[in-house]
């Protein structure tokens, strides 16, 4: 029964790897973005520092939108057109996450634009985490996939420790 176990085991493990191994490589390389994504101004902008941070913005949200208004590639109308804005006081800017992907950071200050980037971050961490491929693709295939690794890794264990145990059970007979 043991020997039936251990090619079973071989054979599920050499088809779960198979089969998840396309997931599985978008998963690693959009998590290797992911983690290098401070270092590399092409996934995420870098985070600019205002003239004069202060406690307290002095730039109204009035101000903010026109300044977002301004900017070409930010493509807002309305403030429905902005993604989030994430306020950082003691870095004196506002980074403001446009639906279309593209970073503003403004001064909290004046609401001058310091910068302008396209974002790549959130599409790869939509990648990463299967939600580009929508509701039911993040379910029944980033899940299962999920947990065909934890299986893969455990059968994996299992497979790599079979040999030693064979060569711990010779030498304890040779003695």
């Amino acid at each position: 029964m043991l020997k039936n176990f251990n090619r079973d085991c071989r054979r599920w493990h050499r088809w779960a790897a198979i089969l998840a191994s396309l997931p599985l490589l978008v998963v690693i390389v959009s998590g290797l973005l992911l983690q290098v994504k401070k270092q590399f101004s092409w996934v995420q902008p870098p985070n600019q520092q205002s003239s004069a941070p202060s406690d307290a913005p002095r730039a109204s949200w009035d101000e903010l939108l026109a300044t977002a208004q301004s900017v070409p590639e930010a493509n807002i109308d309305t403030w429905s057109d902005i993604d989030r804005l994430d306020v950082r006081p003691s870095k004196g800017i506002v980074k403001i996450q446009c639906k279309n992907s593209w970073e503003l950071q403004c001064d909290l200050s004046t609401a001058k634009v310091l910068s302008v980037n396209f974002r790549r971050s959130d599409f790869i961490e939509s990648l990463h985490d299967g939600s580009f491929f929508g509701d039911n693709a993040k379910l029944w295939v980033f899940l299962p996939n999920g947990t065909a690794l934890l299986l893969l890794w455990m059968s994996g264990l299992y497979l790599w420790w079979l040999p030693w145990k064979s060569r711990l059970r010779r030498a304890k007979a040779k003695k």
